[in-house]
């Protein structure tokens, strides 16, 4: 079956920050990436491919997940945890928050305290999905963390004009598509993909019917074949990841600190099970990493330290 995936440019708004360059950082400085899970390896592949020759650190908070089910305040709290260590640990040149709910939660408070840092965030691609659409009726599914932030509620405001939203949560995909990696079993994650589908009406290119499905959270892009399938091949998928990777490579230019010298290393690290991110890694990346490690970073600094 043939899967239509489109690009998802990300608002300027949402990732430009506000300092690009600091004095005394090297091209040969890491790249920080981060989600709640396993799901932003699926960003860091289209962030190796646009950018080979850096250096990637990722840092996986399963042990602190999920993020989906959970408040603002207790996202924001792990997304400063996790960018504090990163700064620190690894002296990162850039932070791409491969988590649409951290993003939704965080960025902002992120970018006011990290001004001199660039940060790169993800979002639900509700735009190009509408100017896509031909029915101009447009799935969405993501963590109810997500599709229930005031920032994705902004978003489908400004743009209802454009397209109608059929907005589905989909509590507990995100989690089952995670402990797939250990279990070698879809069969949890593919049942919740049913489920949530069949909630959302019909899907297909005549009028009435959704014809374009977003992705709004980066774990969905490891089953993305199973929900061409539910859908069927009329409807195209947005995805994220590569807009992401082509906005973080114009950040580094513009910083002038994009590296010249190759290949990267990519080093894994995790607050969960490393030999279960080293399994999602072998199984969905396509190139070689560095061994995954278990880091704990538990509490965030306060400002200045």
């Amino acid at each position: 079956m043939r899967l239509n995936s489109l690009p998802c440019p990300v608002p300027a708004e949402a990732l430009l920050p506000s300092t690009l360059t600091r004095a005394g950082i090297q091209p040969t400085a890491p790249v920080g990436v981060f989600d709640s899970g396993i799901g932003g390896l699926s960003v860091l592949k289209a962030l190796h491919a646009e950018l080979p020759l850096e250096h990637f650190v990722y840092l996986d908070d399963s042990g602190f997940a999920p993020y989906g089910e959970r408040g603002d305040a207790y996202v924001t709290e792990r997304s400063r945890v996790v960018t504090q260590h990163l700064r620190r640990h690894h002296g990162i040149k850039a932070l791409v928050i491969a988590c649409n709910t951290a993003t939704m939660a965080a960025v902002a408070q992120l970018r006011t305290e990290h001004p001199d840092l660039p940060i790169i965030g993800v979002e639900p691609g509700l735009k190009p999905a509408a100017a896509a659409s031909h029915t101009k009726r447009v799935g969405v599914i993501g963590t109810r963390g997500t599709v229930t932030s005031a920032k994705f509620h902004a978003l489908r405001r400004s743009l209802q004009d454009q397209a109608e939203y059929v907005v589905q949560p989909c509590d507990g995909l995100a989690d089952a598509i995670h402990r797939s990696v250990a279990s070698a079993d879809l069969s949890n994650a593919i049942a919740l993909c049913q489920k949530y589908i069949s909630t959302m009406g019909r899907f297909g290119a005549q009028a009435g019917e959704i014809d374009t499905l977003v992705l709004g959270c980066t774990h969905y892009v490891f089953v993305q074949d199973q929900l061409a399938a539910l859908v069927g091949p009329q409807v195209q998928i947005v995805s994220t990841g590569e807009p992401v990777a082509r906005h973080t490579r114009r950040l580094l230019e513009a910083a002038q600190t994009l590296a010249s010298a190759g290949p990267g290393r990519v080093q894994l690290t995790t607050t969960g099970d490393p030999a279960l991110l080293q399994a999602a890694a072998r199984c969905w990346l396509g190139f070689a990493t560095e061994p995954a490690f278990e880091v704990r970073p538990e509490q965030a600094l306060p400002l200045g330290l």
